[in-house]
């Protein structure tokens, strides 16, 4: 929040996207995420300053997980500042959605039992590849771009 805190802003909007237990029915283990980071970071900069643009926000910051999310855990953090509110509601919604269908991020979601997992696009309902042992042992790390 200190990324985008400023004494001109009278709104600050979190988002905290988490990982949930289940998806359509199916028990979900945990997600895993995965990015060709170069191009990831430079497209959540892109978004940031399109949005800081377009809505007259004074700051936009965007964090997204790599590796193992288990279940009730953050994946995803957007912030933005604005000197009113309703720009800061409209600019952090619209950021959220741009990144989920920009960023070049890639979400396995494992599920329980012998179900395996699916490779889908970070964008819940789109089609997915499923594998058979989508384990991933990834450290956790992050990507992260902030205006």
């Amino acid at each position: 929040m200190d990324e985008v805190r400023s004494p001109q802003c009278g709104a600050i909007v979190l988002f905290a996207g988490t990982t949930r237990d289940n998806f359509q029915g199916r028990s979900v283990k945990h997600l895993a995420y995965s990015s060709y980071e170069v191009l990831a970071l430079r497209t959540m900069r892109q978004i940031a300053v399109e949005m800081k643009n377009k809505h007259g926000l004074h700051g936009v910051a965007i964090v997204h997980r790599l590796g193992v999310v288990p279940i009730g855990e953050e994946s995803v953090l957007i912030a933005v500042s604005s000197p009113h509110r309703q720009a800061a509601w409209r600019g952090g919604e619209e950021t959220l959605e741009l990144v989920k269908d920009k960023v070049e991020i890639w979400k396995l979601e494992e599920f329980g039992g012998d179900e395996g997992g699916v490779w889908r696009a970070n964008r819940d309902g789109q089609a997915g590849v499923k594998v058979s042992d989508g384990s991933l042992h990834d450290a956790q790390k992050g990507v992260q771009a902030s205006v």
